[in-house]
């Protein structure tokens, strides 16, 4: 394990020690009726409709980093965001396990691949900060290799945002008693056991690890330009709701002025008759 350095720079925000340690506040105990969630996603998602027309007749790019433990509700989160969307202006970047080309590159390389370009938003569902937890913890890196990664990250993160992109970063954080209820439940449902893993059930067991990973992360690439953003997320509603406003807050979009639509009338039959095809037609079972 690499020595920390508990020397604090001074472009680090501090983030509250209570979320970094627990990842639970008080605030996950409230509650909320389907019909008000309902009603507040949907007013969310209109305004994420307006911020995809301002990104894509403005050229903007937008990176959303989602970071967390598994069963904090990245996916969740994710699709509540892109339901409404466009997918060729709103991808998605969930990389899988990197090839052994891949392993050869300079680490942030495959990474690039999937930034924005202009007019679009891109969704990290974990990122290049697999390094900072998963290939720590599970020592899918060296020491060195790590060490590198802490420095660089700030430098790659200042390099996006110069390039004329707004970067994002949103910690996912579920509590140990949430998380292994969610792991339960998809261990008897099995309707969502694809979504849990043996790489799963060993980050259950080393918790403490994962949380010492966390902290490190914050510490080295909490920065002023690129800061992190923890959203407590044991109440997924909640979490969703406060999470999609945040993202909203933070960029300076504008409603775009749309011409008003009317719908066509169907031109003249001019003698066309049905042509009597040979296909296949799907029989109704229901």
């Amino acid at each position: 394990m690499a020595k920390k350095n508990n020397k604090k720079r001074k472009d680090e925000p501090k983030l509250p020690e209570s979320v970094i340690n627990t990842e639970w506040n008080e605030r996950q105990s409230k509650k909320i009726s389907d019909k008000k969630y309902e009603k507040d996603l949907l007013r969310l998602q209109t305004e994420l409709v307006k911020l995809q027309d301002w990104v894509k007749d403005k050229g903007k790019k937008i990176i959303v980093i989602f970071e967390g433990r598994d069963a904090a509700g990245k996916g969740g989160m994710i699709k509540r965001i892109t339901e409404p969307l466009n997918h060729r202006v709103c991808r998605v970047a969930a990389l899988g396990v990197p090839t052994e080309k891949e392993k050869t590159q300079w680490y942030f390389q495959r990474y690039t691949a999937y930034l924005p370009s202009a007019g679009e938003i891109v969704l990290f569902d974990r990122s290049w900060y697999n390094r900072a937890g998963v290939e720590r913890v599970m020592g899918f890196c060296t020491d060195k290799e790590y060490m590198e990664f802490l420095r660089e990250c700030p430098a790659f993160e200042q390099a996006i945002i110069n390039s004329g992109s707004i970067l994002i970063k949103y910690w996912l954080a579920v509590s140990e008693e949430e998380q292994g209820k969610r792991f339960q439940e998809r261990i008897d449902d099995p309707m969502k056991q694809w979504k849990i893993s043996p790489m799963d059930l060993n980050a259950r067991k080393r918790w403490y690890d994962y949380s010492r990973a966390r902290d490190d992360m914050f510490r080295f690439t909490n920065t002023r330009f690129s800061p992190w953003y923890v959203v407590p997320a044991d109440n997924k509603k909640l979490a969703r709701l406060n999470c999609i406003d945040h993202m909203l807050s933070l960029i300076p979009y504008k409603e775009i002025p749309k011409d008003k639509l009317k719908l066509p009338s169907l031109q003249k039959r001019k003698g066309y008759e049905p042509a009597a095809l040979n296909v296949n037609i799907v029989p109704d079972v229901f």
